[in-house]
């Protein structure tokens, strides 16, 4: 049952944030559009600025050395984002759920969205399912980008087939050694 979009697109939204940054404020939210957020958001003084603060502050919990850690830090940005779900007709798309009081700013939002959206996507899916891109330490072109897992059997492990690639040939070269 499907209860709830804020959970994969959310997730992905905040990945697709964190492994490549608009250059504006305009490059985010039209990446807020690629990923299905239609309301325009008022724009306000240091919205590029304090968007890079909810992603970094993102990218903390994805980094979590453990369970426990990722909890509660995640619980620590639900509780700063201090938005309530809200029943919402806008544009006549039909009534539906936000996580975001009215004409909130940019960053509030995104931070409540992406951290609902977090939170559905690790207690839904697995607490293992975020992680950065295998590829990362061990590469010679270390790859740091984010992972969310969405597959079926919970196993993705890297952000791109290239990424998956350069580990398999990684791998042969060493085993023919």
């Amino acid at each position: 049952m499907h209860l709830n979009p804020y959970g994969e697109y959310a997730v992905l939204l905040a990945a697709s944030l964190a492994n490549e940054w608009p250059a504006d404020r305009a490059g985010i939210e039209e990446r807020t559009r690629q990923f299905g957020m239609t309301m325009a958001f008022p724009v306000a003084p240091g919205d590029h600025e304090a968007t890079r603060g909810v992603i970094d502050a993102w990218l903390e919990v994805v980094d979590a050395a453990d369970d426990p850690t990722r909890a509660r830090l995640l619980n620590a940005q639900l509780a700063a984002a201090t938005a309530y779900p809200r029943l919402t007709d806008h544009d006549g798309e039909g009534w539906h759920l936000h996580y975001r009081d009215q004409n909130q700013a940019l960053p509030h939002v995104l931070r409540a969205v992406i951290g609902v959206g977090t939170a559905l996507h690790l207690t839904t899916r697995g607490m293992h399912r975020l992680a950065r891109c295998a590829a990362g330490p061990a590469a010679s072109d270390e790859c740091t980008n984010v992972v969310v897992d969405v597959t079926r059997n919970g196993r993705q492990r890297y952000c791109s087939v290239r990424c998956a690639n350069r580990a398999a040939v990684r791998r042969h070269r060493a085993h023919q050694r």
